[in-house]
């Protein structure tokens, strides 16, 4: 019998998540990792009620087909994911309002006002089920142990048909990464518009998009985890103060 949780108990119950005990930035939350679309878009969707550095925010990364990523948070670039990666686009941080509602335990509606609507509907299939129970039975340890989580990464993506996943590697903005997901699921079906424009079927883009290091996934994929980044530090690191926020 199937006693995991479904994807709207997992990410609801990341609000009282601790965050890992180290010197690292951390968040931990909800993602849908990433989904392709066969026209070339790419969306992706944070939900990290806790971080070490800023207040709890939302935050979607859009790609255009011609490579253009602009990074969407409920707080500012050097308060969300744009603290990582707004290096990898010419596009300042975009603060808007960013709304993201359960409509079944199975499927989420993510909105950005003027901007995009996207449903997701999510499946739990016999590789993520395995995946899931190995998740939540590491040890703690092992969500933070480089070679462990780039052992994992070889696994995952092929498991699920994904492409190459890298859990660990350099961010765009000059930190070091380690990603654990713990829970995972599958896209099932989704749609999206952005600016009124219809993104079209899921599907894996012709070349696998990257930002660094980190490798967003050739098929819908949705996870429970932590995230851990180098502290910051303006020697090494790019500032995403640096750009202006609209």
């Amino acid at each position: 019998m199937n006693t995991q949780p479904t994807p709207q108990a997992a990410a609801q119950a990341t609000a009282t998540q601790p965050l890992p005990e180290c010197d690292d930035e951390r968040v931990v939350g909800f993602g849908v990792m990433g989904l392709p679309f066969t026209s070339g878009h790419y969306l992706a969707f944070r939900d990290f009620p806790a971080t070490s550095f800023s207040p709890a925010y939302l935050s979607v990364w859009h790609r255009t087909p011609d490579g253009v990523w602009t990074f969407y948070a409920t707080t500012p670039g050097a308060q969300s994911c744009s603290r990582y990666f707004s290096s990898a686009t010419a596009v300042d941080p975009v603060v808007c309002d960013i709304t993201a509602t359960w409509t079944t335990p199975w499927t989420l509606t993510i909105a950005i006002p003027g901007v995009l609507q996207w449903r997701v509907d999510i499946a739990a299939t016999t590789v993520t089920r395995m995946l899931t129970a190995v998740g939540t039975r590491l040890p703690e340890w092992a969500w933070t142990h480089r070679l462990t989580l780039g052992v994992l990464g070889r696994i995952v993506g092929p498991a699920l048909g994904a492409g190459s996943i890298r859990l660990t590697g350099t961010a765009s903005n000059g930190q070091q990464f380690r990603i654990g997901p713990k829970r995972v699921w599958l896209v099932a079906d989704s749609s999206a518009t952005v600016h009124d424009s219809d993104l079209g079927p899921t599907g894996p883009l012709p070349r696998q998009a990257r930002l660094a290091d980190f490798r967003l996934p050739q098929r819908g994929i949705c996870v429970v985890g932590q995230g851990l980044f180098d502290p910051f530090d303006a020697r090494r690191h790019h500032d995403a103060d640096r750009l202006s926020l609209t």
